[in-house]
């Protein structure tokens, strides 16, 4: 009884990674189809990107403050201020600009992709469109995640901008770092392969979390509580997988 307990965790785990699996061949499969009607993609970019953008803007602008502080505080201790571009532009670029750009995702965006389906599951919509021949997953899923898709590399780009933004108020505005070597040594130091990678893990992550998103709605109990678990579940395992994936493509890249 004991050994039972202790596999159900894994085999849990597993099960749950092979039917996500499952999900996303049948979501690509629909994706196609989805594709001839941009016109619902172009809604959900909206819904996904443009309402978040004053989130990601804000927070952009802080943590591209505090990289500058940061920044300037361990460089100063070399003597390398004028190297505070170089930090703060690979330091967006290729790492915090794709996560935290992904956390803030899967809180504001992630959350409302899976409470709106999982709320037209409660409400039996779902069921209601498969009685009547209507594949929820060509008119309802594949937009909902193509948005998200879409949306969360454009993010990314705008967080960085306002970051590299933020770094160059507190670097150059507040602590004196000349304007001209900030700049200068920031595009002779930033490479095409960093800008590569940032695109890239921005890509994957909007994947992962508007496919746990969808799936979370899209398979949630049809009640109350249900729908509640589902939208925390996207946020926990969104993050998680985040991180996860950050370190394998880091690594990747390296």
């Amino acid at each position: 009884m004991s050994a039972l307990k202790r596999d159900s965790l894994p085999v849990s785990a597993l099960r749950a990674t092979g039917q996500l699996a499952l999900f996303l061949v049948e979501l690509l499969a629909q994706c196609g189809p989805a594709l001839a009607r941009p016109r619902l993609i172009v809604l959900q970019i909206y819904n996904a990107g443009a309402r978040s953008l004053i989130i990601v803007m804000l927070s952009g602008l802080f943590v591209g403050m505090v990289l500058g502080l940061q920044g300037f505080d361990l460089l100063q201790r070399f003597g390398s201020e004028d190297a505070l571009g170089i930090a703060a532009a690979l330091g967006l670029i290729k790492e915090l600009g794709p996560v935290v750009t992904a956390l803030l995702f899967a809180g504001r965006a992630g959350t409302s992709l899976t409470s709106e389906i999982g709320l037209m599951r409660a409400t039996d919509q779902l069921t209601a469109m498969q009685i009547m021949a209507v594949d929820p997953l060509r008119y309802v899923v594949a937009p909902r995640f193509l948005g998200g898709l879409i949306a969360m590399p454009l993010l990314a780009c705008v967080f960085n901008v306002v970051g590299l933004f933020g770094a160059h108020l507190v670097g150059v505005q507040l602590m004196g770092v000349d304007r001209g070597a900030f700049w200068s040594q920031m595009q002779g130091a930033v490479e095409l392969n960093d800008v590569t990678e940032g695109i890239v893990k921005s890509c994957v992550f909007g994947l992962a979390c508007s496919l746990i998103a969808v799936h979370s709605g899209y398979t949630a109990e049809p009640t109350a509580e249900g729908v509640g678990l589902a939208t925390t579940r996207t946020v926990v395992a969104s993050s998680v997988l985040t991180l996860l994936l950050d370190y394998m493509l880091t690594a990747a890249f390296l």
